[in-house]
């Protein structure tokens, strides 16, 4: 049985996006400023290993867009930071969200939390259950999270509960207008966290938080933090 997480975490979405450049430093620190208690990103590896934080993974013109896994650490914009830089700027007293999209960079964004983070306090996201599976056996210390959606489970809300309790998955993260107390209970009762994503009007914020859920990630962390507040 898992105790439901008291506050919920308030992720903020590529950082304070609603009021700094999404996915740079200055965000993730303002929204830490704001108050919020995780941050959200998606994690890439560039072609000489280094971890960064982007959210679609290629740079460049629009006619000349590469994949950020064929472009050096050097040739990144200079507002695309590393995940060592963004420990450097805003440390590792919050939790981390990384969706990590491309499964081949598992392993490297892995040994950067290790390096200068701490992985238990990191939730490591991918929408495929199979690939989240796979990692569990590559790495025990770090959190996993299941996203996907009400809709895509063909076992059903109460046969993927068991199905990530058996396989070792920390978190399920589902679109805050999939959640009811219900499912949540369900989840919490084989020992799964529960996470709700894209909660972004103050009346979806705390619809979302009614249900019971352990996280919710927004785009205003201001709005998040108000309603983390009215639950007492």
């Amino acid at each position: 049985m898992t105790v439901p997480r008291v506050p919920p975490i308030t992720f903020a979405h590529r950082g304070a996006m609603a009021r700094e450049r999404e996915n740079t430093l200055p965000a993730f620190e303002l929204a830490l400023r704001l108050g919020a208690s995780g941050l959200e990103s998606d994690a890439w590896v560039t072609s000489d290993g280094v971890v960064v934080l982007d959210h679609d993974g290629v740079v460049g013109p629009r006619f000349g867009r590469r994949p950020i896994a064929q472009v050096p650490r050097a040739e990144l914009p200079a507002h695309v930071p590393s995940l060592a830089e963004l420990y450097a700027a805003c440390g590792t007293d919050f939790e981390l969200s990384l969706d990590v999209k491309d499964p081949a960079a598992f392993e490297p964004v892995v040994a950067a939390v290790r390096a200068g983070g701490e992985p238990g306090r990191t939730w490591l996201c991918h929408p495929s259950l199979p690939v989240v599976t796979r990692w569990r056996g590559l790495a025990s210390d770090v959190r996993l999270v299941d996203s996907t959606r009400v809709s895509r489970l063909q076992d059903g809300v109460r046969g993927r509960a068991r199905t990530l309790a058996d396989r070792g998955i920390d978190a399920v993260n589902l679109h805050w207008l999939d959640w009811t107390p219900i499912y949540v209970r369900l989840f919490h009762e084989v020992g799964v966290h529960a996470f709700g994503w894209d909660a972004q009007s103050r009346s979806s914020i705390d619809r979302l938080l009614a249900t019971g859920v352990d996280a919710v990630y927004g785009n205003h962390v201001d709005r998040l933090v108000a309603a983390v507040a009215r639950l007492g």
